[in-house]
């Protein structure tokens, strides 16, 4: 195990590589620059085997270890950032109005290229590991895009590792759990359709208004009441339109949310009952609802071996103290989850110290966490492809 003080010595450097990274944000797919950056970096490392165009922009690297023949690992880092006006006043801020890096995958890119580049010198082990470079995490599916590419199948990868910074959670300290550890993410449109009218006689319409503030009050209901108290399940509505003028009520109220669920029953009930709920209140009043009901990330599930394997490369970085290794799951989601759907392996969280929380204007990846994560996954690939 190498402890975080052999890659204090790339601080310098890959925090440069992160700054620019910062300096220059792209979203979804259109991650050219990004990619084109990272695939300079990673030819600058001596690695030769190096596709591009996965998921449009994603890329796929491996290293052959130096221990012999040996399963592939894959380990990913998202490139996207975030539609938001930046408002950290760092020096090295965004330079594209509307758009950051407000969830810190800037730094996820940095270490995991800080990783190979240590790997690429030095393949202390067995087997070979695969660096996943994924475009359009935040909610266009790139997971889901290059696995559907066929990555896991081309590369040979057998397990697969994802890391994400946390912050309030102090650098140098790593979170994990076994089992569910990010919740499955599920997005619905629901219209709440009544008949319109003059304000002044609201007795001869059926205010959709009225019936939506019901409906949101029932939705929540099936939290409250409908599951069992020491389950997880979330109900958001996060959209609201309901007509344009002051005197009149309009034929419908469209609204939208999103559902967060940590298991596969649960999120069939609530798929299930939105609609069953929604739609009897609204006929109770003499309306109707509409419902388009859409499932995005699955449950981020940690395996068993993925776990141990995440908590032993950790504790050799950090200490066994300082890594937690039954933290309670999150009801954030992660398309990460549809790479462990199709391989085994871990998510794991590290600390990003008292920094802004992520997808705020002010959120900024703290570089001093750099060295704790390259180390991570210098840990993980040399431990799970022991020579």
């Amino acid at each position: 195990m190498r402890s975080v003080d052999e890659f204090k010595p790339l601080h310098g450097e890959v925090a440069e590589w992160r700054r620019y990274l910062h300096r220059n944000p792209e979203l979804d797919y259109l991650v050219h620059n990004t990619a084109r950056f990272v695939t300079e970096k990673l030819a600058s490392f001596g690695i030769n085997h190096i596709e591009t165009g996965i998921a449009e922009t994603g890329i796929v690297a491996v290293i052959q270890g130096g221990g012999g023949e040996g399963p592939t690992i894959g380990l990913r880092a998202d490139m996207d950032a975030l539609p938001i006006r930046e408002a950290s006043g760092k020096p090295w801020s965004s330079e594209i109005p509307g758009k950051m890096h407000a969830c810190g995958h800037d730094g996820h890119t940095a270490m995991l290229l800080g990783a190979a580049k240590h790997l690429a010198g030095t393949r202390n082990f067995k087997g070979s590991v695969a660096l996943i470079f994924q475009p359009a995490e935040e909610g266009a599916l790139g997971g889901q895009r290059m696995v559907e590419e066929g990555i896991m199948d081309r590369f040979g990868i057998s397990q697969v590792f994802g890391m994400h910074n946390m912050p309030g959670m102090d650098i140098g300290k790593f979170g994990i759990c076994d089992g569910p550890i990010l919740a499955a993410l599920d997005e619905f449109d629901l219209a709440v359709v009544g008949k319109g009218g003059h304000a002044a006689m609201p007795h001869q319409t059926i205010d959709p208004i009225m019936i939506a503030g019901h409906v949101i009050v029932g939705l929540q209901s099936l939290v409250s009441r409908g599951t069992d108290a020491l389950q997880s399940l979330v109900i958001s509505i996060t959209k609201l339109h309901a007509g344009d003028a002051y005197n009149i009520v309009p034929e419908r109220v469209e609204m939208a949310g999103t559902v967060r669920t940590l298991s596969p029953a649960l999120r069939d009930f609530a798929e299930g009952r939105i609609l069953a709920c929604a739609e009897s209140i609204a006929r109770a009043f003499g309306g109707d609802v509409e419902l388009n009901y859409r499932r995005h990330d699955p449950i981020t599930m940690n395996r068993t071996e993925g776990t141990e394997l995440a908590v032993k490369a950790a504790s050799g970085i950090v200490g066994a103290a300082s890594v937690d290794a039954k933290i309670k799951p999150l009801m954030g989601s992660e398309d990460f989850a549809y790479m462990l759907e199709a391989r085994p392996g871990a998510f794991i969280f590290m600390g990003n110290g008292p920094s802004a929380p992520l997808h705020n204007p002010s959120y900024d990846f703290d570089d001093e966490a750099l060295p704790y994560g390259i180390g991570y996954w210098v840990n993980l690939v040399e431990t799970a492809l022991a020579s």
